[in-house]
């Protein structure tokens, strides 16, 4: 077993709802809580990262998570490590999963109870989140919701119909 320093420590975290570009006041709070303890944040696409002594992220952490729920989040997901490569990389395939359990939350029913109109609202959230980037999501989905992947398409060509 390699020699850990227990006295720093690498923290990644996402708070919740991410918009691409436009980070609310519930993400900046999350930030500016590290600002306030003199640590560094670096921002991600996926997630936002920083670094340092143990007792001053485990400060930083809680201020966070605080500032962040205060400020609008509906969640927070943290990973914490002793070093920045000992933070796990989550796969793609997980992260659909993830999103789909997310929609169960917010439509408040479990996908084998969706309507029609509900599954046509997650299929915009999803198409909004980037699912459908992922190789062989549609037929993923399509599957998960107990219909076809032509029903799928012709949902996602009703939100660029709805768009223009």
């Amino acid at each position: 077993m390699a020699d850990v320093d227990h006295g720093s420590i690498a923290a990644e975290f996402l708070v919740e709802p991410f918009v691409e570009g436009t980070p609310g006041p519930h993400v900046t709070a999350a930030v500016d809580a590290f600002d306030d303890h003199d640590l560094a944040v670096e921002l991600g696409p996926f997630a936002s990262f920083a670094t340092g002594r143990l007792d001053e992220m485990a400060d930083a952490i809680a201020d966070m998570i605080r500032a962040a729920m205060s400020n609008g989040a509906t969640s927070v997901q943290l990973r914490v490590a002793a070093t920045a490569g000992e933070i796990p990389i989550p796969k793609l395939h997980d992260a659909l999963d993830d999103i789909l359990r997310m929609a169960e939350r917010e439509i408040g029913t479990p996908t084998t109870a969706w309507t029609r109109a509900e599954k046509q609202r997650v299929v915009r959230m999803l198409d909004e989140r980037g699912a459908f980037l992922l190789r062989g999501a549609v037929d993923d989905i399509a599957e998960i919701m107990g219909v076809s992947r032509i029903t799928i398409y012709n949902y996602l060509h009703a939100l660029e119909k709805d768009d223009d």
